[in-house]
């Protein structure tokens, strides 16, 4: 609130002038590096039949985006330093750089793997900026009113990029197990090869024309500052970290978030691997895959627009989104135990679980990222989500080495997704929620 006092009251954005169109660029490339980043878990099959590929390899190919979180703290600072026009062009750069490293036209397989995997890693490197920059960019540019839906869609688009992969990949590779439509008499490991190859040089295609838009047009900032907590003072970097890590209210909300939407990211991220064992086709894990991120975008955004319409509601929403994927994650585990729990293990219960799952727990990432940017303002929100965001990737990452050591038997990792909700869901229970920003908005401003 001290920033509050110091702060003059900004100008507004003329009427007339819509903030929706210039920030789109940015916004655009989280949905590309998603589509990069979960390019193989949904064609495993396909991949280790072309490539030579091992579940040690699909793994680590997954594995690589929480490894690219490691200078997390550098983009975190050049955010806040350098706005987003730089960080934007640095993080695009990265991302053609590693979807072209993949498109290498190489004979040796051995390389050819390699070359792969370091596109994986260079694209992993553009991470920080793709899931840190959403809350920053809708303080920037838009409204108090605005400002929760914004934070949805510039979020979420990551996880569309992703569902992407889930429908892109299966239905243009055929599965060499036959279980593809596109799979006719004739087809070998060369044509799946090509196909898979198109692919990968679709997304390069994609991630460059991202790039040039970026390089073309994208400001740091608007004209007008849309909000009083837009133009007001904020702490400084090293300041931001202390005021992070003695917040034991931020903590907690931190490992809230962190430990389910990490597991579930490894979990979604090998998907096609854990259903296999249960006789789902890659096809059908590609839909699974889908539907369950796509409703999550869905429900997360109508969630952030009713939450700009009754403010003062994130724990409450919360409180009702982590209960529903407790109840999902849970029902869909003891599915996968069939031969223990006599749970009917059709495609339908599949379908419904997996969905449910995504839903509740993709749609909670936008609501958390508000309320994280409430209770610590005024914090930097790229500072204040690059910390929980490294935080969830660092349990994915640990979820994902013990996978790469224990892939054979992947009972266990089902359970660690009714744990790690049923975990978040208390520490929500606990949580004393403030709106520091939305009273200096609401307040202040009158």
């Amino acid at each position: 609130r001290a920033a509050a006092r110091t702060a003059a009251t900004p100008a507004r954005i003329p009427p007339g002038r819509s903030p929706w169109g210039a920030p789109q660029t940015p916004s655009a490339g989280p949905g590309t590096g998603g589509l990069v980043w979960n390019s193989w878990g949904p064609i495993q099959n396909s991949a280790r039949l072309a490539f030579g590929f091992s579940s040690w390899d699909i793994a680590l190919l997954v594995f690589w985006g929480p490894i690219g979180f490691a200078p997390c703290f550098f983009f975190m600072w050049l955010m806040d330093k350098k706005g987003l026009r730089v960080t934007v062009l640095l993080t695009s750069s990265l991302m053609v750089l590693g979807a072209g490293l993949r498109c290498v036209p190489v004979s040796d397989l051995e390389i050819r793997k390699k070359l792969i995997h370091g596109g994986q890693l260079l694209n992993g490197l553009a991470g920080p900026t793709v899931m840190n920059a959403a809350p920053f960019l809708s303080t920037t540019w838009f409204s108090p009113d605005e400002r929760a839906t914004a934070t949805a869609i510039a979020s979420l688009l990551s996880y569309l990029g992703a569902a992407g992969a889930f429908l892109v990949g299966p239905l243009v590779v055929p599965s060499p197990n036959g279980s593809s439509h596109q799979l006719g008499s004739g087809s070998n490991t060369e044509h799946i090869k090509d196909r898979i190859e198109a692919v990968l040089y679709a997304e390069f295609g994609m991630v460059s024309l991202i790039f040039s838009a970026a390089l073309a047009y994208f400001p740091s900032r608007p004209p007008f500052p849309p909000s009083v907590a837009a133009a007001s003072q904020r702490l400084s970097y090293r300041r931001s970290f202390c005021r992070l890590l003695s917040n034991f209210r931020f903590l907690m909300i931190a490992l809230a978030y962190a430990i389910p939407l990490g597991v579930f990211s490894g979990w979604s991220g090998v998907l096609d691997l854990i259903l296999t064992p249960v006789h789902v086709s890659q096809v059908d894990a590609g839909w699974i895959g889908f539907w369950s991120i796509v409703g999550g975008c869905v429900v997360g955004i109508a969630m952030a627009r009713f939450a700009d319409f009754i403010r003062g509601m994130l724990k409450f929403i919360l409180l009702l989104l982590l209960s529903g994927a407790t109840l999902a994650s849970t029902w869909f585990t003891l599915t996968c135990l069939n031969s223990v729990t006599h749970l009917p293990l059709t495609t339908a219960t599949l379908y419904t679980s997996c969905i449910l799952l995504g839903i509740f727990l993709n749609s909670s990432v936008p609501i958390f990222f508000e309320l994280f940017v409430e209770t610590v303002y005024p914090v930097p929100e790229g500072i204040t989500c690059g910390v929980v965001t490294f935080l969830s990737n660092v349990f994915m990452g640990v979820l994902l080495f013990f996978l790469t050591f224990y892939h054979t038997e992947l009972s266990w990792f089902n359970w660690c997704l009714p744990g790690s909700c049923l975990l978040s869901l208390l520490l929500i229970l606990c949580f004393r929620e403030s709106y520091d920003r939305l009273y200096l908005d609401v307040v202040v401003s009158v």
